[in-house]
C-alpha cells in the first residue's frame, strides 16, 4: 500500500493513501449526498403533488459519471438512507411512507434511471452530446416510473399521470440533461 508521508515541523506521519475500493465507495456516498442535497430544492408547483428537485440531475450523473452498477448502488443507498430514517427525500421527508405517497414512483426508479443513464453513456462517450442523451434516457425511466405510479392513485387515469407528472418537467429535464453535459465534462 502506497503512503504519504505529512512534514510537519519535526514529526512525520505516514498516511496511507485510499484504495480503489475505497475512492468507489467515497464516490457512491458521494452521489447518494448529492442527491439528498438536491432533495431539498424542491419547488412545490400548484397544479401536481410532485415537486420539481434536483435530485433527478444527481440521480442520472451518478450512472453518467460513476458507470451503471455504482450509479445504481449510490441511488439504491440514497433510497435506503431515507427508508432507514434519515431525513433525505424533499421537505427533509424520511421513511418508507413517503415511497407510498405520489413522489413514490419516481424515487423508485432512480436506481433504475443511474442504471441505464451508466449503460447509454458507456455506448455512446463522453462527448457532450451523447452525455445530454444518456441524462435524457435517464430522465425518461425517472418520469416514466414516476408517471405510471401516479396513475395508481385512485381517480387519476395514465393520461392525467401524464399530464400531472410528466408534462410540466420535461423542459426542465431538457435543461438538467444539458447541466449533466457540462458537468460531466469535467
Amino acid at each position: 500500500m502506497r503512503s504519504k508521508a505529512i512534514h510537519a515541523t519535526e514529526m512525520t506521519v505516514a498516511i496511507p493513501a485510499a484504495s480503489e475500493a475505497t475512492r468507489r465507495v467515497l464516490r457512491i456516498c458521494a452521489f447518494a449526498a448529492f442527491t439528498a442535497a438536491g432533495a431539498q430544492l424542491a419547488v412545490r408547483l400548484p397544479f401536481t403533488p410532485v415537486p420539481l428537485t434536483l435530485q433527478t440531475l444527481f440521480a442520472v450523473l451518478a450512472g453518467i459519471t460513476l458507470g451503471p452498477r455504482d450509479g445504481f448502488i449510490a441511488m439504491a443507498a440514497y433510497l435506503g438512507a431515507g427508508l432507514a430514517g434519515a431525513p433525505v427525500f424533499a421537505g427533509f421527508a424520511f421513511g418508507p411512507w413517503v415511497l407510498l405517497g405520489p413522489t413514490g414512483g419516481y424515487l423508485a426508479a432512480f436506481p433504475a434511471a443511474a442504471l441505464v443513464s451508466g449503460v447509454v453513456a458507456g455506448r455512446l462517450g463522453r462527448g457532450r452530446a451523447a452525455v445530454a442523451l444518456s441524462a435524457l434516457a435517464g430522465s425518461c425511466v425517472i418520469l416514466l416510473g414516476g408517471s405510471l405510479y401516479l396513475s395508481l392513485f385512485p381517480g387519476i387515469s395514465l393520461g392525467g399521470a401524464i399530464a400531472l407528472g410528466a408534462t410540466p418537467f420535461v423542459a426542465g429535464e431538457l435543461v438538467k440533461a444539458a447541466a449533466a453535459s457540462l458537468a460531466a465534462g469535467r
